[in-house]
């Protein structure tokens, strides 16, 4: 009986341990459903507030989720290096012309240590006067949490194409 004690022991040691690996996988997957529950709901806010930059406050709340230093690439239109300069070009271009769709399942998010998060995906847009949508782009952008708020930093918007009807 002396020689199955350490047997034993040995065997809940183990079991121990691989019930604290598990337990841990399940608090980084609940981790990451976090996450990706919160750059969601970043996501929906920053373009709502886009989508109606036309509307009195709106331009200004969208605002809000961009840093001031904030840098926003365009395949089409270049590289914009401030949030003061990309609101002006989203007043000039987007309000009242146009709206941003998600495109559905396609958003992703991966975390970045001690920073925040990054969010790709592929967004569709669509003329306000038709409601017709004319293109298509994949984007991605890096979200920093500081001192408990989320702002985009960079943003990219890239590989435009119009959306050909079935």
């Amino acid at each position: 009986m002396n020689r199955i004690a350490p047997f034993f022991g040995i065997l809940l040691a183990a079991m121990a341990a691989s019930a604290a690996a598990a337990s841990g996988a399940g608090s980084a997957a609940s981790d990451e459903l976090a996450l990706t529950r919160t750059v969601t709901r970043l996501d929906a806010g920053l373009f709502d507030t886009f989508n109606h930059c036309d509307t009195p406050g709106e331009l200004q709340k969208h605002a809000g989720y961009l840093a001031k230093d904030l840098e926003f690439y365009h395949d089409k239109g270049g590289v914009t290096w401030t949030r003061a300069a990309y609101l002006a070009n989203t007043e000039k271009n987007v309000c009242g012309h146009f709206r941003r769709e998600l495109v559905p399942g396609s958003l992703e998010v991966f975390p970045i240590k001690d920073f925040g998060a990054i969010e790709q995906g592929w967004h569709k847009f669509c003329d306000l006067k038709t409601g017709q949508c004319f293109g298509e782009a994949k984007f991605l952008i890096v979200w920093r949490q500081q001192a408990g708020k989320w702002e985009a930093t960079r943003i990219f918007s890239y590989g435009h194409r119009p959306i050909v009807s079935p």
